[in-house]
């Protein structure tokens, strides 16, 4: 039976993934609030990197929320793509902070799967930099962190969670095409 708190977690976020998919700002400050309750759950079943990625969460989304709004120039932000050269560093760099803060995990915590949390940790960063910067390459990143995001949160007991993951994995494909049309239409924001 899920917690109380792994409840309100889960339907807070549910409701800003879907508002980010669908390009509204408002997917911001529910982030905030969403993202500080998972901190909550994460410590609570010993997956510390995903403590700490909910505290960069809370962050970004507070950065987001002002770099949508205002974007650069003092214009909303529009969608767009991110140039391949920045793509193949943020993979390289997700790959080294995997590895690097998996090992700090290993020998330092009593941690959970130390490699897997930290990939969740690292390609989740990238994943939500791409999202600040309305770059449509976030979605296939998203897709990557929530297939290895499920089992992790069912192997701790967190089906509701794991099973909301699941359906992440759908919105952000979803979102991937959603995003790419709105791209193509000229007066996009």
């Amino acid at each position: 039976m899920p917690s109380p708190l792994e409840l309100a977690a889960n339907a807070v976020m549910t409701v800003s993934i879907v508002l980010a998919g669908r390009n509204n700002v408002h997917s911001w400050w529910l982030g905030v609030v969403g993202c500080t309750m998972f901190a909550f759950l994460f410590y609570g079943v010993q997956l510390y990197a995903d403590v700490a990625l909910q505290l960069f969460f809370v962050a970004t989304c507070l950065l987001g929320w002002l770099q949508w709004l205002r974007g650069a120039g003092g214009e909303a932000l529009p969608v767009s793509s991110a140039h391949m050269k920045t793509l193949l560093r943020m993979a390289l760099a997700g790959m080294a902070a995997t590895l690097a803060y998996g090992l700090l995990l290993k020998q330092f915590t009593d941690a959970y799967a130390p490699f897997i949390d930290s990939a969740v940790l690292a390609f989740s960063i990238v994943a939500q930099l791409l999202l600040m910067w309305r770059r449509v390459e976030t979605w296939p990143v998203w897709l990557l962190v929530n297939t290895v995001s499920v089992p992790l949160y069912a192997s701790r007991g967190l089906y509701l969670t794991a099973a909301l993951y699941a359906a992440y994995w759908v919105n952000a494909l979803v979102s991937w095409w959603w995003w790419r049309r709105q791209m193509q239409q000229p007066t996009a924001a």
